[in-house]
């Protein structure tokens, strides 16, 4: 029964990443609670937990990075827009700084599906009793 209770615990830890989608931040602050509380336990709830919590950190700089590369094409199109008035209408109105924002509004959906999706293997894994470990993950947390 013991080991039961540790792969749900860990279990636990890996799927807690997603109260990020109720609160700012919570998809490391909750897993890092939930590590810190039961990382006494056991190597094995100690192991998952600083994998969870490395993960999210990871990630989350990763989306972070990305959603910061929104700004210059942003600021890009707000000032070419500008550019795009003339009286002759028979202006060039490219399409290159819409494209560039979809591009990257498309990479930051892909990064957060997998995320999501390499969460649930890890949740998936742990309750089998077996060790995950998440791919281009830093280690924050050794």
């Amino acid at each position: 029964m013991q080991h039961n209770n540790q792969n749900t615990n860990a279990f636990l830890i890996h799927i807690a990443a997603f109260a990020g989608y109720l609160f700012p931040l919570g998809s490391i602050i909750t897993p890092l609670i939930l590590w810190q509380t039961l990382k006494e336990r056991s190597s094995f709830l100690d192991e998952h937990g600083k994998e969870a919590v490395n993960f999210n950190i990871s990630y989350s700089l990763y989306i972070f990075i990305l959603g910061l590369s929104f700004i210059p094409f942003f600021f890009g199109r707000v000032f070419n827009g500008f550019n795009d008035i003339d009286i002759d209408f028979g202006g060039h109105h490219g399409y290159n700084g819409v494209f560039g924002f979809f591009g990257l509004a498309s990479l930051v959906s892909v990064v957060a599906l997998i995320k999501v999706a390499l969460i649930i293997i890890a949740a998936m894994k742990a309750n089998k009793g077996e060790m995950y470990h998440y791919p281009l993950t830093i280690k924050f947390i050794k």
